[in-house]
Order: structure tokens, then C-alpha cells, then sequence
């Protein structure tokens, strides 16, 4: 039985497309151990996997003041950077003795020393991810860098190798120590370590929709793009007390949650979606995460939980808000809603863009400059626009219809096996 081990790190919308993704593999006969920090062991064993724990934990980072202002404020970012760098060599160490006895290793990009691993134990690694980052190509900008839809041909490709280089060059001399001193491997320079790293001869492996972002023209074949990978509820999971009926007593209501990012004030957040669901006249369901908003004056007409599956309840409900994580937007899609993005920082932006044009969602508010008389706009927009709703629904459809975690096994179990007759 192929050991294979999956190392990811960030927010809930980073681990739980590996999740799925690990179970997939070992419903195909794999032994699969998933690495990842500290926050997710419940989560992760509740499903039969195995879990690695780092001792990084995320969630401490986000709910630190430095973290709520980090997205806000160049300052804190920087006091936030300077508490987190002390801690990032134990983590490196931590994901070392993850990856020991893996005969392959499956990656977010996150986890900066995976392809240093991966030499060292001589064995293959595939980067897995969810958003079209890793390959450059001239159909669009780097999705993590601000701007327009497009920058021409030559910039847009430009833009996706400068990405690629800036990713790892704040790392590049931990990452050096590192590697000289626990790997015994030479240290190796900044430049051509892209092409080492995301080099045509490396597999990548994308776990979004061709239908929400179409296949670009120029990558090759070593580019898979497979589907989401949809991690469903428990088979035994119930919802809260009185959430069915609050959803049965009057029309659908309006979706709002912001993941696993907090902001620096979830009160003053609050109160805006408070206000902007009482200018749409809209009923709402306002979901907690790692703190994004609170529970405070409430009234009858908006429902607060702490957390809950979005298969079940995205469905249920007329349009969704949220902060435009690549899996919160997946699972929004999937269910064929309407969809306002409210992005703070990273990819979100980019997938606020591609929903609006793709006729799916209003244009994206940002996080910043938010304020409940935009707000109230766009959710009026999303929940009476017909041709909206119509598109939504059709690409939901589509998406369901994908096979995302089976198409990537099957990919990378032809990959082991070419491999294996090398």
C-alpha cells in the first residue's frame, strides 16, 4: 500500500479540500496521512484520516490583535511578521517529521520546504491546489496580484513568474539554513528555484471548476484541472435547534459570513451586514467562523450560528456573502447562488472579479471601504437579479456534475504508476 502524505497550512478553506482529497485516495487503497497545524486534528480524525500535527496554529495568529489589523494596517502587518518568524523553523522541523516514510507528497504551496522534502527523501511531490497560481500563462493575470482582468499577453504571463518568485524569496535564506542544517543538502540559489519548484517537467494539480475558470490555452499536459474538491457533512450531522424552521417560516434568506477572517473590529462588521439586510428587507443567517462576526442585538428576522456545513445550508438559502475564500466560493457555486464577494486580501479578489464576470455575482465590495448602503445594493441585486440568478443556477449545475476528487485520483494514481516503471 502506496504511503502518501498530504501537507497543507492556513484557514479551514485550506485544509478542507485536502481533506476530501485524502479521503478520495484512501478510498482508492492509499495510506494517507494528512499534515497540518494544530486547529484541525478534530476535524480531520473525525473522518478516519491520520493526522500529523504542527504546533503552528493559524487560528492563534488570526485571533492575535496584530492579526485582526494585519489586513488593514502596514504596521501591525510587520509586529504580526516579527511574532510569526521565531516560530516558522519549529514548523519547518514539524513538517520534516510529517513527511517521514511518504513515498509520495502532495502539497499546498504554502509549505515552503515541501520540494526540499521531497529531494532529500527522492520521492514525488505534486503541488494541489485550488486556484490557477502555479503555472504562468498569458490568459490572465497572477490571480494573488491586484489589477485589472488582464494586462495583455506578455504582462500577464510576467505577472504569474514574478509571483512565483516573490512567493518563496522572503524564505529563501530560513529555507537555506534550513536545509543545510536538518537535510544535509547544499544550499541553492534564489534564482531558477521557480523552475525547479513549478518547471513543466513538475505535475500541478488544480482542484477547481474548467467552468469557472476555463483552461488556459498555453499551459501543457502537465497542468490537471480536475473539479473542487467538495468535502460533504458527516453522514450523522444535525443542524442547531430551530435553524430548520427559521429557514421554513418566511422566504429563503441571504447567507453571510466572512471564514476565517476576523477584520479588526467584527462588532462595527456586524452592525453594517445588520444594516445592509434591513435596507434589502432581507431575511439573513449570519455564520460565525473564527470570529468575523458577533452575536450581539439581533433581531428576529437574522439567525447567528457558530458554524455549520455550507452543503446543507447553502441550498436553503436565496443568495450568499462572504469574504470569497476559494472554498467558500466553490461551495456557493455548487449550490447555484448568487454570490456577493467581500474580499480582504489573496486570492479573494481575484474570485469576486471572476464571479462578476461571469454574470454570477454583483461587483465585489472590499472589505475596506464596506458599508451597508453598497452592501444592502448588491444583496437587493443578487436576490431579484433574474439573469443572475438563471446563471448562477446553471453553472451550479454544471459543478455538480463534476467528479473533482475522483478525477484527481485517477491522475494521480496514473502518475504513481508511471512512476513506478521508471
Amino acid at each position: 500500500m502506496m504511503r502518501i502524505t498530504i501537507l497543507t497550512l492556513g484557514t479551514r478553506g485550506d485544509v478542507q479540500p485536502y481533506i476530501a482529497l485524502g479521503l478520495g485516495l484512501k478510498q482508492a487503497g492509499y495510506s494517507v496521512t494528512l499534515g497540518t497545524s494544530k486547529d484541525f486534528g478534530t476535524m480531520i480524525e473525525s473522518r478516519g484520516l491520520a493526522f500529523a500535527p504542527f504546533e503552528f496554529s493559524v487560528r492563534e495568529i488570526l485571533e492575535d490583535p496584530d492579526g485582526r489589523a494585519a489586513f488593514q494596517s502596514k504596521r501591525a502587518a510587520i509586529r504580526l511578521y516579527r511574532k510569526v518568524a521565531p516560530k516558522m523553523p519549529r514548523l519547518l522541523d514539524d513538517i520534516w517529521k510529517t513527511a517521514q516514510g511518504a513515498q509520495a507528497i502532495l502539497y499546498h504551496p504554502k509549505i515552503v520546504n515541501s520540494y526540499d522534502i521531497a529531494e532529500k527523501l527522492n520521492v514525488p511531490a505534486v503541488p494541489a491546489f485550488y486556484l490557477p497560481a502555479l503555472s504562468p500563462t498569458s490568459a490572465f493575470p497572477a490571480p494573488f496580484i491586484p489589477g485589472p482582468a488582464t494586462w495583455g499577453r506578455f504582462l500577464n504571463r510576467m505577472s504569474h513568474r514574478m509571483f512565483l518568485m516573490l512567493m518563496t524569496a522572503p524564505y529563501h535564506r530560513m529555507l537555506n539554513r534550513w536545509r543545510v542544517r536538518t537535510l544535509a543538502l547544499s544550499p541553492r540559489p534564489l534564482w531558477g528555484e521557480t523552475a525547479r519548484r513549478y518547471g513543466k517537467s513538475v505535475m500541478k494539480l488544480y482542484g477547481y471548476s474548467p467552468h469557472l475558470v476555463p483552461t488556459p490555452s498555453d499551459w501543457d499536459d502537465t497542468n490537471h484541472v480536475t473539479g473542487h474538491w467538495f468535502l460533504d457533512r458527516p453522514e450523522d450531522w444535525q443542524p442547531p435547534p430551530g435553524l430548520e424552521e427559521f429557514l421554513a417560516a418566511d422566504v429563503p434568506p441571504v447567507f453571510v459570513g466572512f471564514g476565517s477572517i476576523s477584520g479588526s473590529d467584527p462588532q462595527k462588521a456586524t452592525a453594517i451586514v445588520l444594516d445592509a439586510l434591513k435596507k434589502s428587507r432581507q431575511r439573513g443567517i449570519l455564520v460565525a467562523g473564527w470570529g468575523g462576526l458577533c452575536a450581539a442585538d439581533l433581531p428576529d428576522t437574522v439567525r447567528f450560528v457558530e458554524s455549520i456545513p455550507y452543503d446543507w445550508l447553502f441550498p436553503r438559502v436565496a443568495a450568499v456573502v462572504h469574504h470569497g475564500g476559494a472554498s467558500s466560493t466553490a461551495e456557493g457555486l455548487r449550490a447555484g447562488k448568487p454570490t456577493v464577494i467581500c474580499p480582504f486580501f489573496g486570492d479573494q479578489p481575484f474570485w469576486g472579479r471572476r464571479l462578476y464576470e461571469l454574470g454570477v455575482g454583483p461587483r465585489p465590495l472590499a472589505q475596506k471601504r464596506l458599508n451597508s448602503d453598497a452592501l444592502a445594493d448588491a444583496i437587493h441585486t443578487a436576490v431579484t437579479d433574474d439573469r443572475m440568478r438563471l446563471r448562477a443556477a446553471d453553472l451550479g449545475e454544471k459543478i455538480r456534475g463534476e467528479r473533482g476528487v475522483d478525477r484527481a485520483v485517477e491522475i494521480l494514481r496514473e502518475q504513481f504508476r508511471r512512476l513506478s516503471t521508471l
